[in-house]
């Protein structure tokens, strides 16, 4: 049976499981599992409805792992929003866990969900990404080998578990078995609906009451646009979205309406963007609040293509956050339907093959940020494509 992380990623989760037990047995050292119920992004609402829908079944999957591998302990990590937490502490109140068990909020903002940054918040350190890569299956949760995975990851390890390896792999494709929770925002206000692999994305879009629009962002601020010729072609899986040249990412679904402006919003997102940077390098800090001034240019008719290549190629040596947002600014769908703006897509390419994540840099690069910037952080999500309102259900 194949499974992979619903984080965004799709890390075949053996694989994981396989590093913390090897990282274990070679350091003598016990193991601790983590649920990544953080969700950063404006436009993410799918592990929240998990939270405040079926704790159990988050619940029931990391027990099972901390089970496995005889874990000494499981940590929750939710965000500070309080969104599902009550349902998450009287879930724990009615069941038995096979380790001890606590709750750890995280501050709101974008890189909340990132890995590193959540281990770091868990032991009392900034709540920022490490410096350097570390590896959670080596050095997690007190420096002990973690297991660090999605909510929804748990939550389907779960369902195979009780549906067995063949029923589980009777629903979606043979690639790709199972299903997906996906996060459709429609009129500003997002929907969550479990979708099996296979289904034609359209019909999705549909049950939701939307439609592509102009274009259709896949993977959230960090993702691709695709047009609406591509989505009507598309079905919900990694390969077909890879195929029409979009992402499936952690199952976020933004249309974009016909009466709201490409580069208008893809100007609050670079200005959201620029104001949730990690800061921890020059490029990400000081680059990408200069790239959203450069769209802003452009939004107000002065600027052009020309200076938004110049932006994104000064992006080159940030963070994996930087370079995606420079390929989405240099992707929008207005840039895409105009011959006098194509898209700056060798720039910005070039760029991004050249980038290093900043939890990939040297050690000597230390974090410049104060720490009053993250509680002092007001940021909002842009119009169209931000989060206002508590989401709604599909009907199914």
């Amino acid at each position: 049976m194949k499974l992979t992380g619903r984080g965004g990623a799709a890390f075949p989760f053996a694989r994981k499981v396989r590093a913390v037990i090897d990282s274990a047995m070679r350091q003598e050292k016990p193991i601790v599992v983590v649920v990544n119920a953080t969700e950063g992004e404006p436009a993410a609402w799918k592990d929240k409805v998990l939270l405040a829908r079926a704790p159990h079944l988050i619940l029931d999957g990391a027990s099972l792992a901390a089970w496995a591998l005889e874990a000494e302990e499981i940590v929750i990590g939710v965000e500070k929003d309080h969104v599902g937490h009550e349902s998450l502490r009287q879930a724990l109140a009615e069941r038995r866990m096979p380790a001890p068990t606590r709750i750890v909020g995280v501050p709101h903002r974008f890189i909340s969900g990132e890995g590193g940054a959540l281990v770091r918040g868990i032991n009392g350190e900034a709540h920022i990404p490490p410096g350097r890569k570390i590896r959670s299956s080596d050095s997690g949760v007190d420096g002990l080998p973690t297991l660090l995975s999605n909510a929804e990851t748990y939550a389907q390890l779960a369902f195979a578990a009780s549906l067995g390896p063949y029923d589980y792999a009777a629903v979606g494709t043979a690639k790709e078995p199972g299903t997906v929770l996906l996060t459709i925002t429609a009129n500003g206000k997002p929907s969550v609906v479990e979708a099996p692999t296979g289904v034609p994305l359209k019909e999705v879009l549909r049950m939701c009451g939307t439609n592509p629009g102009q274009g259709l962002l896949l993977g959230g601020y960090h993702g691709k646009w695709i047009t609406a010729e591509a989505a009507s072609r598309a079905e919900i899986s990694r390969e077909s979205l890879t195929e029409v040249g979009g992402t499936l990412g952690a199952g976020i679904m933004i249309p974009l309406p016909e009466d709201t402006c490409p580069l208008g919003e893809v100007e609050r997102v670079m200005h959201y963007m620029a104001a949730e940077s990690a800061g921890q390098c020059g490029p990400c800090r000081l680059g990408l609040p200069d790239l959203a001034r450069t769209v802003s240019k452009l939004v107000q008719g002065g600027g052009g293509q020309a200076a938004v290549r110049a932006a994104a190629g000064v992006v080159k040596g940030a963070a994996r956050a930087a370079t995606r947002t420079a390929r989405r600014a240099s992707r929008s769908p207005r840039w895409r339907s105009s011959p006098r703006t194509s898209p700056p897509t060798r720039t910005a390419k070039a760029a991004a093959g050249r980038s290093r994540a900043c939890s990939r840099c040297r050690a000597r690069r230390r974090p410049r940020v104060r720490p009053a910037a993250w509680a002092s952080s007001s940021s909002t999500g842009p119009g169209a494509t931000g989060m206002g309102s508590a989401p709604t259900w599909c009907p199914s």
